[in-house]
């Protein structure tokens, strides 16, 4: 089974495409897509969608697992990325994708089993769940792989049976 995961943003969307084998979960691919500042937002979330189907064309994915937003801050940010959600939210859709939500909380306790688990435990246990064959240096790719790590996990518990 291959999914595809995201981190939404506006200026930077974590991606990651796993797929569930056997064995460990396989990194297919991940980025940290960034948009330029000097683009228009339109030309922004343009850019995003592009992005996402260009991704869904090659990789083929069932579905998509992507962050549900919390803000308690800034709005105009909270906006914006809200926008890019949408935008991805509806290329999936749009690929016939199932599209699955999940919080900060249950991603930490899918992938660490501890709510509370900082930045660098994630990253530690992607590194150990999954089998990653490049560098990445973004924390956006990480939260994107720890997204496709909570699907499998909750999810997908059928996939074996």
């Amino acid at each position: 089974m291959r999914i595809m995961a995201i981190d939404p943003g506006y200026e930077k969307m974590g991606v990651a495409v796993l797929e569930k084998n056997l064995g460990k979960e396989v990194l297919l691919f991940s980025e940290c897509f960034k948009t330029s500042r000097k683009d228009s937002a339109q030309k922004r979330l343009c850019a995003l969608g592009k992005e996402i189907g260009r991704i869904i064309d090659e990789f083929k994915p069932r579905s998509l697992a992507i962050e549900k937003l919390f803000f308690a801050g800034n709005q105009k940010t909270a906006m914006l990325v809200s926008e890019a959600r949408g935008v991805i939210v509806y290329e999936a859709t749009r690929a016939g994708l199932s599209v699955t939500e999940y919080t900060p909380l249950e991603v930490k306790v899918a992938v660490t089993g501890y709510g509370r688990s900082t930045k660098e435990q994630i990253k530690y246990m992607a590194e150990k769940l999954v089998d990653i064959k490049k560098s990445i240096k973004e924390d956006d790719e990480y939260d994107a792989i720890a997204l496709g790590l909570t699907y499998f996990a909750r999810e997908n518990k059928s996939f074996f049976k």
